[in-house]
């Protein structure tokens, strides 16, 4: 009681404190005797520094607010068990069961400092910004003539004169890995050729220049080719022949791509370019994306790149820029106070990178210079006059046409120095094709340059040249801001190439692989992770001479599998269906792969007694959790056989911070009791396994062990068969049939209520949440969080959107709903089933195409504090329809909703209601919310799916797509592949505590700020209504989703035998990281021998963004924040850091000296990589 009354008296002290300083201030402005003699308007400097004071002011008070109130929650936590009352009880109906109470109160104090990122406002506002260039267009669509989507373009011959025109024709061969055939098809039928011809032809003349990007293709025809060809390859890249354009290995999505993948492949390119040809990438190259993420220029420039391209961009867009100038523009991250971000990004302005799109304005006539489509080629040019050879009869007339179009598409752009790109999708892949560019061309350039009064100079170039010339040009160095060009902010989704044709369909586009894609990346990083700690332990044993280093191989080829699939026709769904198999057969290799190296680590870790580990691969000593038997199958949980002898389990927690989870095991006996290893019993819940509706799986139970597991750590528990009459904590089950008819087989031990008819509306509870379902529909309809009076409007329905039945219909890339979405109308109503248990409880609705299963579990922590969703999906039978879920809530969004861009940032979000429904669907890779100035709804995701906010408070999401015919964007098939999938989602409510920053008192001083004219005093949304529109996730919300795609992975030990070496708990964390440091990776790099590891690692961490005006109380993280302070020396329990050196992001370029301070600092969102030596 003595605390709580100093804690009282000390906060009632700093409050009166504060609101006496803020009463002197506003006295000293109201008796200013120089403010009424200048008769009001005084400078409006001072007006700035005071909103700002005030603005601090306010931020002090509700911090100490903030800070009283966690100290009150604290103590009355601490009396709580001091009293002696559990953390959390609950009351099944088969008896009274007591969760142990927790034995740390969590207690997150997040330091003022580290709420003040979030709130923005520092840095200039750019001078485009994507959400405000939307409201402004009309997207009308007009005839521009010759450039149907844009408008004449015309010029005065003599406007060179000065300044002389200087034209870069780079060649470019677009190569996808895997789209109409696999990614070993298109190499041995076409890509191999190509740079066999590549290395032939370029040495034929020392002009010809040539561009690559994919690495995939280039590595593999790099294993294929002799010395002699690899050093003419290297001697082409050395005089700036050939150059390596971004480096990746393939040119990503960037919609549904995760940034841990976007980041991996494109270390792997690097890694291999600096390894095998010694080159590092300058330019980025992107034109065949479909739409891009403003996360792909951060990446690029914390990679040391210094200007990109893209193609790919709305065509409304294009002819705004195109009018105004800005095509090209330095693009800055939102969030970035200083253009420490800024990378200098070219638009191509018209609808293709197609020759005919990409010489000027006129397809017509830059067709007729694709010397591929010369009369008696198997292409000609759809605008019926073909080209002609270039003769010294026609060279004149041929040149002058061609230069006309130059100069027109050069009046779109600020400098007088041209990009025009020479190809197509896998061009050149005969040495014909290469002599009747290339000479043709050289024909062309040699005329216009042998004439002064043309005022032009044209070459071939590459991308670099391009952009080494117009920063000679505009005189400064590669990277900085040009003079005179635009910073713009934001992204470019959604894309449309025409008309109201919007490629928002692949957001969802076969989401069985887009949800393999992220459980291969969470086991990817999982397992180099615990890989490079094993080996670093072994090492320092010197026992790695034991250790399967061969498991490298495995990680290698993992990388390479997860990098292919990032390509823009894989993970987005769009490959022709023989494709997508060939890509899930390599997905699941790989993640079959990855489990034997993380069982392999973690066997290594939990030995007591390093000296018995034993490597044999062919008895391996743990096993995996599930399998999955073909690459379109759901996992199938492995059970565990409970014998006379304990069986012992191993958890890995992929997490950097320690976690409370619920682990589930299958077990073939009731009988089960659960010990940690020290032999204490551990709390858990005993279920039925349900394989349908209404029938459970004889003699198969699962056991969901409440377990504490360590950051990045390995925690051994043992399972036990019980004798007959032990008390097992076992759920209770209510079985709705909803009128209908069916056989139900019940299990043996545990209870089962069977319900001929509908339940009566009911909700489940736990201390955190109140979550209300409907009897009928066993689907949500509120939502209420402890504390509140009234609950939350948070109702759930599935719905269904048809196509159009004109000729154009959605396809794999198109969405073209034929209206707005309808009811979801199964043939019979569902049959619900209801589970109450200690530790969870969770509703099951069975539909004809759906099963969804609501989870909510009891115990202390994150877990607890949101909605586990799952959407098991089949839509086998239907047909051109797309299956949606929609949440519909009393949040007063208004208008604006917020995306992530590849789980990396928040984007804002409006409904346009002038662009067709499907233009407001974006990608949604890792989470979306709805938010008003009282509560936010984050639904996050484990997969990518496209998202909208379509009215006010609704958030839906696209679980699948079925479609019957192709959309005409070269594919030749519909979407008729589909799998069973399971769709994961965490639906979390948090309460905006300082939302506006003006309630009550201060509202009042708001209203007066006004009246005395003061000026950008906001209200309403503030993250939109701002010039720099930002937001982010709360802490917890960030926590969540790495719960959600991380999950704790059990391997149980095979040995069935009485005596077992003694395992122990592996903690490799000796301090608890900030909860807003995240370890992206930590990555062995490769030695000489590409099959092995070397001895350096890369640490890859991510500072995340987050916002502290979402209620933080209670969370039961036990981490905290630093200001961006790390120690990395002790940051591994028993491991020294031998070195530590700041890298690029992909480790191509050292960035200041290695020191022998091993304390780092992070700018908040930053990413950073260092290359580090651990043992």
């Amino acid at each position: 009681m003595k605390l709580k009354k100093q804690v009282t008296v000390c906060g009632a002290a700093i409050f009166c404190v504060a609101v006496f300083s803020l009463y002197l201030m506003l006295d000293r402005v109201q008796h200013d005797p120089a403010r009424h003699q200048s008769g009001g308007n005084f400078p409006r400097s001072q007006i700035s520094v005071l909103q700002n004071r005030i603005e601090q002011l306010e931020q002090l008070l509700e911090e100490n607010h903030e800070i009283i109130s966690h100290i009150k929650d604290s103590v009355l936590e601490l009396t709580a068990h001091a009293e002696g009352q559990p953390a959390l009880s609950h009351h099944p109906l088969n008896g009274s069961w007591v969760l142990p109470p927790e034995s740390r109160p969590s207690f997150l104090s997040v330091s003022p400092q580290d709420c003040q990122f979030a709130l923005g406002g520092k840095g200039q506002s750019p001078d485009l910004q994507m959400l405000a260039v939307y409201s402004l267009l009309p997207f009308d669509n007009q005839d521009g003539g010759v450039w149907k989507q844009g408008f004449d373009i015309t010029y005065e011959p003599n406007e060179w004169d000065a300044e002389p025109l200087q034209v870069f024709v780079v060649p470019h061969s677009h190569n996808d890995p895997g789209w109409i055939k696999t990614f070993d098809k298109y190499y041995y039928d076409q890509t191999q050729h190509i740079l066999n011809s590549m290395v032939l032809k370029m040495q034929e003349d020392p002009r010809r220049r040539f561009i690559w990007s994919e690495i995939s293709f280039f590595s593999k025809w790099w294993d294929n080719i002799s010395a002699q060809k690899r050093a003419a390859v290297r001697r082409l890249v050395g005089n700036g022949q050939l150059e390596m354009v971004t480096g990746g290995w393939v040119m990503p999505d960037e919609a549904n791509s995760h940034y841990f993948a976007m980041i991996d492949q494109l270390i792997e390119g690097h890694q291999w370019l600096e390894k095998n040809i010694g080159v590092t990438p300058r330019s980025g190259w992107a034109v065949d994306p479909f739409g891009y993420s403003s996360t792909m220029p951060y990446l690029l420039k914390r990679s040391n790149l210094t200007a990109m391209l893209i193609q790919r961009v709305h065509y409304a867009i294009k002819k705004h820029f195109a009018a105004t100038r800005n095509l090209e523009f330095m693009w800055r991250q939102t969030w970035d106070p200083d253009s420490s971000t800024d990378i200098f990004c070219h638009m191509m302005p018209f609808y293709s990178y197609d020759v005919p799109h990409t010489c000027g304005p006129d397809p017509k006539i830059c067709c007729q210079f694709d010397f591929k489509r010369l009369p008696g080629g198997r292409i000609n040019c759809p605008w019926k006059v073909p080209p002609r050879a270039i003769t010294d009869a026609n060279v004149a007339e041929r040149a002058q046409l061609l230069l006309d179009q130059y100069r027109k598409k050069s009046k779109l752009y600020r400098s007088k120095v041209l990009l025009v790109p020479l190809g197509d999708d896998f061009r050149y892949d005969k040495p014909q094709e290469w002599d009747a560019q290339f000479l043709n061309y050289q024909r062309i350039f040699d005329f216009l340059n042998s004439r002064p009064d043309l005022h032009v100079q044209a070459q071939f170039g590459t991308l670099s040249d391009y952009f080494d010339a117009l920063y000679k040009k505009v005189g400064i160095v590669p990277g900085m801001r040009p003079p005179g060009f635009p910073v713009l902010t934001g992204d470019f989704f959604s894309y449309a190439d025409r008309e109201d044709h919007y490629w928002t369909g692949y957001y969802t586009s076969r989401p069985f692989y887009k949800s393999l894609d992220r459980v291969l990346e969470a086991h990817l990083r999982g397992a180099e992770i615990l890989y490079s700690l094993a080996l670093a332990h072994a090492r320092r044993a010197s026992a790695d001479g034991r250790y399967p280093l061969s498991d490298y191989a495995l990680l290698s080829n993992a990388r390479r599998n997860l990098g292919l699939f990032q390509h823009h026709d894989a993970i987005t769904g769009t490959a022709k269906e023989a494709v997508a198999v060939d890509y899930g057969v390599r997905l699941l290799h790989s993640l079959t792969n990855l489990k034997r190296v993380i069982t392999n680590a973690a066997h290594y870790l939990v030995l007591g007694d390093k000296d018995t580990y034993h490597h044999d691969p062919a008895a391996p000593f743990l096993s995996t959790d599930d399998t999955r038997p073909s690459q379109d199958s759901l996992p199938e949980k492995t059970v565990v056989r409970l014998d006379t002898s304990p069986r012992f389990l191993v958890v890995f927690n992929p997490l950097e911070q320690e976690r409370l989870s619920v682990v589930p095991v299958l077990v073939d006996s009731p009988h089960v009791h659960v010990l940690s290893e020290e032999g204490q019993p551990l709390p858990f819940q005993l279920s039925a396994t349900w394989s349908s509706a209404t029938e459970v799986v004889p003699d198969i139970y699962q056991v969901s062990v409440l377990a504490r597991l360590p950051a990045l750590g390995l925690r051994v528990l043992q399972l036990h068969r019980s004798s007959e009459g032990h008390a097992a904590l076992r759920s209770s089950t209510r079985l709705y049939l909803n009128g209908r008819d069916l056989p139900v087989r019940k299990p043996e031990a545990v209870p089962l209520h069977v319900f001929p008819a509908a339940a009566n509306d009911f909700c489940l509870e736990n201390q955190h949440l109140q979550a209300c379902f409907s009897g009928h529909s066993g689907l949500l309809q509120n939502l209420r969080r402890a504390g509140e009076e009234q609950g939350h409007r948070v109702s759930s329905e599935f719905l269904v959107y048809g196509t159009r039945t004109s000729k154009d219909k959605s396809g794999a890339y198109l969405f073209l709903p034929d209206g707005e979405a309808k009811p979801y109308a199964p043939k019979n109503p569902p049959v619900v089933r209801v589970t109450e248990g200690p530790l969870f409880s969770e509703v099951a609705s069975y539909y004809q195409h759906v099963q969804t299963t609501v989870r909510l579990y009891n115990v202390p922590g994150v877990e607890g504090l949101s909605l586990d969703v799952s959407c098991l999906v089949d839509i086998r039978d239907h047909i051109n329809k797309e299956l949606a879920l929609r949440f519909s809530t009393d949040i007063e969004s208004d208008n604006t909703f917020f995306t992530d861009l590849n789980g990396f940032q928040i984007q804002p979000r409006r409904y346009q209601r002038k662009l067709p429904l499907q233009a407001n669907f974006y990608p949604m890779p890792a989470m979306a919310y709805i938010q008003d100035l009282q509560s936010r709804l984050t639904l996050l995701t484990a997969q990518a799916l496209g998202v909208s906010s379509l009215s006010s408070g609704q958030l839906e999401v696209i679980l699948d797509r079925r479609l019957m015919q192709d959309d005409n964007r070269g594919l030749g098939q519909g979407l008729k592949d589909n799998k069973r999938t399971c769709n994961r989602f965490r639906l979390l409510l948090e309460r905006r505590t300082t939302a506006n920053k003006s309630s009550g008192f201060f509202s009042k001083l708001v209203s007066m700020f006004k009246a005395l004219g003061f000026p950008g005093t906001r209200t309403g949304s503030p993250e939109v209504q701002d010039e720099r529109p930002i937001s982010f996730p709360s802490l917890l919300s960030h926590i969540t989703s790495m719960h959600l795609n991380a999950e704790a992975l059990v391997m149980p030990v095979v040995l069935e035998k009485p005596v077992l070496p003694a395992l122990r708990s592996f903690v490799p964390l000796a301090t608890t990281l900030p909860c807003d440091f995240h370890i992206l990776n930590l990555r062995m790099l490769q030695a000489e021998d590409d099959s092995l590891p070397s001895t350096e690692a890369a640490l890859i961490l991510h500072r995340k963004g987050f916002d502290c005006s979402l209620e933080a109380k209670n969370l039961g993280f036990n981490c905290t924040t630093s200001q961006g302070k790390l120690v990395l020396g002790g940051l591994f329990q028993g491991l020294e850091l031998g070195s530590l050196q700041p890298t690029s992001l992909t480790l191509m370029y050292p960035l200041g000296m290695a020191s022998n301070s091993t304390n780092i600092y992070l700018d908040p969102m930053e990413i950073a990589t260092f290359r580090i030596r651990l043992g």
